[in-house]
């Protein structure tokens, strides 16, 4: 391997990584139709050339830059610390942790997306696939914070209204500053959550760490 091999993968991890971000702002700040390859590549201070060298299409660049911010979410998820304690101040904590990873620039970024795909049967048929593995992940994610069982389907059912809740905020928060009231909806939610499902299992919250 000649010395400089390893250098030069390691700028073009960089450059693709820089790119993928960039396209998830431009999405997020400016919209589908602005969002061309060479408006994503100027703004990443690239050359349209050195775009196409890694992605053939603006579909492509797209599709890579959901996936890319997919994962840096649920790493995120997975990086959360265990809550501790239990009751309400536990749910909430994880109830907060989820609302913030599906929620701001990757969800108006993904909306933007979706919007497209909604009209569009090819783009639609590769966007799917990649929200329903972020779905599931996140699901499975909020099962292990939480440290309850959902083969219950009672509490699958409260899982599955909790990332719902989370999606309602996300969009009410896209045009206008919703913060203070996602707050009192987050805690609200977190109080009726905690009351409704069964004590959280310390040692089920943590084995999958292991």
């Amino acid at each position: 391997m000649a010395d400089g091999a390893v250098p030069k993968q390691d700028r073009s991890r960089a450059t693709r990584r820089h790119l993928l971000e960039t396209a998830i702002r431009c999405l997020a700040n400016h919209g589908w139709e602005t969002s061309t390859v060479g408006f994503i590549a100027a703004e990443a201070g690239i050359s349209r050339g050195a775009v196409q060298h890694h992605f053939r299409t603006r579909e492509a660049l797209i599709l890579a830059a959901l996936e890319h911010m997919f994962a840096e979410r649920a790493a995120l998820l997975d990086a959360l610390p265990d809550p501790g304690g239990s009751g309400p101040e536990r749910v909430h904590a994880v109830v907060t942790g989820l609302v913030d990873a599906i929620g701001g620039e990757l969800f108006r970024a993904a909306l933007q997306v979706w919007t497209v795909a909604a009209a569009e049967p090819e783009l639609r048929s590769a966007v799917v696939p990649l929200e329903r593995h972020f779905a599931r992940g996140v699901h499975h994610r909020a099962v292990r914070l939480l440290g309850v069982d959902d083969t219950d389907p009672a509490v699958r059912a409260l899982i599955q209204a909790t990332l719902d809740l989370a999606r309602g905020l996300a969009l009410a928060d896209v045009l206008t500053d919703d913060s203070r009231r996602r707050a009192g909806v987050v805690r609200a939610w977190s109080n009726q959550l905690a009351a409704a499902l069964p004590a959280a299992d310390p040692a089920e919250a943590g084995a999958d760490r292991r």
